[in-house]
């Protein structure tokens, strides 16, 4: 069983930054894949990142490329999110997201939301002046 638990979303200007924290609370040391969608209203929830957490190979969309940065701590079991130079377009509801089996990341396409099996709450980014 894996329960993901998020925060650190908020409020924040244009050009500001944030940092998202994904724990896991899990009891297996299996390979595990671990994400971060958004979804606006209405919409499909998109591929933000991904890290591959026993590689560590990371993944990113093109559209934070450059301002986002995912990492981890092992010890911890946490995933983080870097937001910089944060824009109007990137308001929506983050969500953590997890594949725990053999293959991690490499199980199927990183972005397709599908491909996880575990999510948790969302939290909310905010972008505005």
């Amino acid at each position: 069983q894996v329960r993901l638990v998020e925060s650190g979303g908020g409020s924040v200007q244009p050009g500001g930054s944030l940092r998202l924290s994904c724990v896991a609370h899990v009891d297996t040391h299996m390979r595990r894949c671990m994400a971060w969608f958004r979804q606006g209203s209405g919409q499909e929830r998109e591929g933000v990142v991904a890290i591959d957490t026993i590689r560590g190979t990371t993944y990113y969309a093109d559209s934070v490329k450059g301002r986002f940065t995912v990492s981890q701590e092992k010890a911890q079991n946490t995933v983080f999110l870097r937001m910089n130079q944060l824009q109007n377009a990137d308001t929506d509801t983050y969500y953590c997201a997890a594949v725990v089996d053999l293959y991690g990341c490499d199980g199927g396409p990183w972005a397709r939301a599908a491909q996880y099996n575990y999510w948790g709450q969302g939290i909310r980014v905010t972008v505005s002046s």
